[in-house]
């Protein structure tokens, strides 16, 4: 059974990775493919504001 704790880090680890990725995206001009990682962004960020975790260093898309 998973604490909370770890639920949230796993979370913060998708958010970081779902931004390499649409960084990368974006750098390749993969248009349809950062969308759909834009929707798994917002999502990843609604859940981890919801938990109290603080963005400001993490995230790095800042949309």
């Amino acid at each position: 059974m998973s604490t909370d704790l770890e639920i949230i880090k796993a979370a913060i680890d998708d958010f970081k990775k779902i931004q390499k990725y649409m960084l990368l995206a974006k750098k390749e001009n993969a248009v349809e493919t950062f969308a759909e990682l834009k929707g798994e962004y917002l999502s990843l960020k609604a859940i981890l504001n919801t938990a109290g975790v603080n963005l400001t260093d993490i995230d790095r898309i800042k949309e």
